[in-house]
């Protein structure tokens, strides 16, 4: 089996188109009950999957050569995944609560390849 790290991104963009914030706050509550128990449901069909259930992801710094500084970007998650083919780990994330139900973007999904060596 090969292994998939797909990682969950928010954009202002979908969070604006979802509505979300302009939600009563009992309904948005409601919401994010229904969400957890989606996401819940979906851990569990894909157990099997599962390699490393992930977590959500905190503010960013980046490391690069004239130093370390804050930074910005839309993941706000992640999931490591196996399966047979990236078509097979891609179609686990069709309908994911991640945007079916909470305000999230879109869940990309990459295959986590062998480190060259001799």
């Amino acid at each position: 089996m090969k292994r998939f790290l797909a990682i969950y991104l928010g954009t202002q963009a979908a969070l604006a188109r979802s509505g979300w914030n302009e939600l009563a706050d009992d309904e948005r509550t409601a919401r994010r009950a229904a969400g957890v128990d989606a996401w819940e449901e979906w851990g569990r069909a894909h157990a099997d999957a599962i390699v490393d259930q992930g977590s959500p992801l905190g503010k960013t710094k980046r490391a690069a050569p004239d130093g370390i500084t804050d930074t910005r970007n839309t993941i706000t998650g992640y999931v490591i995944v196996q399966a047979e083919s990236h078509e097979a780990a891609a179609r686990m994330f069709e309908h994911h609560p991640h945007f079916t139900i909470f305000p999230g973007d879109s869940v990309e999904i990459m295959e986590c390849l062998p480190l060259p060596g001799p």
